[in-house]
């Protein structure tokens, strides 16, 4: 690992240009031994294009790229490098059984937090996109790498998900540039930002927050008049200011001038006065919950019941997310309230002025054929917002559709523009409750702030799914969540209250666990009886085994398996060192065969010992699943 302030990567006066158009223009960057750098931007602008010439994937046009020597570089690419014959085990573990890897706490950790649910013998071939993504996050952050580069990294993940990998990274040594839309990952992980526009790179130190603060100021010291100030930021700097004071401590400018900068903006929206337009235009009733079961796939046949007995009520201008781990039933319970899924009992009863759109996270509902500009003045050529009423086109322009964009087909758009395309086309519309499922996906941030920005001051009903934290604590005011029990939770502390419910959820699991396996081991040791022959935690089937009642909470037996596994950890890492140490001498004394021959007997002696202690661990482990 190089020495921390050790440069590994420099570019030099670095130009790229695809076509007629530049990317980058004569730009000179570096990043040094374990700096961490989000880098943000416009899709289209050069982002993975300054990611690829940084690992050599791509050559620049004129300029430099150097690299210090032997540089490890880890690459996440926004598309998985998995191969389709392989399995699980074979593409993130590299073959490794179970003792192997489960013997490691950094591996296990990896395996457990982002390969929940998937099968290690399963094959790559039938995986979903969002498995596919994890195996390969998940194989990258196995590896040992001077440098890890991260291209939209939090795709797939759910919330509790991205805040493990943010404390993952941070507490790694490596260097980190990464690439995402997620403003909360950036500011969690990030000591630089980089700002990729019109062919240059602006660099801000710090996360987003510093990059939204220190970014107004650049705007407010260069522009001639207060008019230029009026812009989108002013209500990103508000809602900084509204939330803990980590963000906006960050800034390394003077922090007077971002009080003085922020002191004078109006909040992002005045929630009484939307909530008054609302209930004029939705009335008292808006979508009611009552008492509902729902269940997924047949039951007794591997479906699951989500909801049981729940009752919810959303009323009008309530603007509320939800959240919860991958397959408890976000997308389900937003299908419920659209009428798309009938509940298995109970009713869901709306309102009889609602009128309700649901984006759902499927592209394919948008006419490959048809031109932009035509579709949307299908719809209604002129909308009304709280600003006045605003034509189709201006909405356009509002959302990044300019120029040729407006004639393109539908079809040739990229992902991120159908995406925008989309969500415009449906709040056309013009309806009163919203339903958003995952919206943020393929957006940059520049469209996420109009997005917001719209929102602010649309004063309909608003369910929000979304693994962007920051976006879901941006636009809502209320977070419920789906903990598994059936129920659809309020969360008064928002987020963070549902990552602590989680880890106490987990902890509570770990413990009925292991108290139903310490009546297994009991009855293990007890059926061994005075038999000879069998080891150490071996348990020895026969007529003798009987049954046990469940362990109380505490007990010996689960403490002192905990023990065993604690003990096992530090006794494995103690070998790891002492094979390290053996494996030098070895190749000191290579011309000596004598010594070899010792080294290499005391080499099979800790490989013997590391076998037994794996499987030993394994037992225990058992006992605590």
């Amino acid at each position: 690992m190089p020495s921390p302030g050790t440069n590994l990567v420099n570019l030099e006066r670095v130009s790229k240009a695809y076509g007629v158009r530049p990317l980058l223009t004569e730009v000179s960057l570096g990043i040094g031994a374990g700096e961490r750098v989000g880098i943000v931007g416009r899709n289209g602008d050069g982002k993975t294009t300054l990611l690829e010439l940084m690992t050599g994937l791509e050559e620049p046009d004129s300029g430099r790229v150097s690299r210090s020597r032997g540089l490890q570089v880890g690459y996440l690419h926004q598309a998985d490098q998995l191969e389709d014959s392989h399995t699980v085990r074979e593409a993130v573990l590299a073959g490794r059984s179970d003792h192997e890897w489960a013997a490691d706490p950094r591996t296990r950790e990896v395996v457990e937090v982002l390969l929940a649910g998937v099968a290690l013998d399963r094959a790559v071939l039938g995986l979903s996109g969002g498995e596919r993504r994890r195996c390969s996050l998940a194989a990258l952050l196995l590896g040992e790498h001077d440098l890890v580069v991260l291209d939209e990294p939090t795709n797939h993940l759910d919330v509790e998900a991205v805040a493990w990998l943010a404390d993952h990274l941070v507490r790694r040594t490596s260097a980190l540039v990464v690439v995402t839309h997620d403003r909360w990952f950036l500011d969690a992980v990030c000591q630089w930002t980089w700002e990729v526009h019109d062919g240059v790179v602006d660099v801000y130190e710090g996360g987003y927050a510093a990059f939204v603060l220190a970014k107004a100021e650049r705007l407010r010291q260069a522009a001639a008049s207060e008019v230029r100030r009026q812009n989108l930021v002013r209500k990103e700097l508000a809602w900084l200011r509204r939330g803990p004071p980590a963000r906006t401590s960050k800034p390394k400018f003077r922090i007077d001038a971002a009080n003085q900068l922020i002191e004078d903006v109006p909040p992002p929206r005045d929630r009484l006065e939307l909530q008054r337009f609302a209930t004029q235009r939705l009335g008292k009733d808006v979508v009611d919950v009552e008492d509902v079961d729902l269940i997924r796939g047949t039951p007794g046949e591997g479906g699951r019941q989500l909801l049981a007995h729940a009752t919810w009520r959303l009323g009008p201008g309530d603007r509320v997310g939800i959240v919860g781990v991958n397959g408890a039933g976000k997308t389900s319970v937003l299908s419920l309230l659209s009428g798309e899924l009938a509940p298995s009992a109970g009713r869901v009863r709306l309102g009889r002025t609602v009128a309700l759109q649901h984006l759902t996270q499927q592209l394919d509902d948008l006419d490959p054929e048809g031109r932009v500009l035509a579709t949307v003045e299908s719809i209604r050529r002129v909308t009304r917002t709280t600003d006045g009423e605003v034509t189709a086109s201006a909405m356009l322009e509002r959302f990044g559709f300019t120029g040729d964009r407006l004639t393109a087909r539908v079809g040739d758009l990229s992902g991120g523009e159908r995406r925008r395309f989309q969500l415009l086309r449906l709040l056309l519309t013009e309806p009163n409750v919203l339903l958003l499922d995952e919206p943020t996906n393929d957006l940059d941030i520049e469209t996420l702030n109009v997005l917001e920005d719209f929102l602010d001051g649309w004063p309909g009903t608003l369910v929000v799914v979304s693994h962007d934290r920051y976006f879901l604590e941006r636009v809502t005011d209320s977070v419920w969540a789906l903990l598994g029990d059936g129920q659809i939770s309020m969360l008064p502390r928002g987020v963070d209250e549902y990552l602590e419910r989680r880890s106490e959820q987990l902890r509570a699991g770990d413990e009925r666990a292991a108290w139903a396996s310490e009546g297994r081991a009991r009855d293990a040791a007890e059926g061994r009886g005075g038999a000879s022959g069998s080891g150490p935690g071996e348990p020895v089937a026969g007529p003798g085994l009987r049954h046990v009642p469940k362990a109380k909470p505490g007990s010996a037996e689960e403490r002192a398996a905990r023990k065993t596994i604690a003990r096992i950890d530090k006794r494995l890492e103690r070998i790891a060192e002492q094979e390290a140490t053996l494996t030098a001498r070895a190749l000191e004394h290579a011309q000596d065969y004598e010594r070899l021959a010792e080294l290499s007997e005391e080499l099979q002696t800790l490989a013997a010992e590391k076998d037994e202690l794996e499987l030993e661990w394994l037992e225990a482990a058992e006992l605590l699943e």
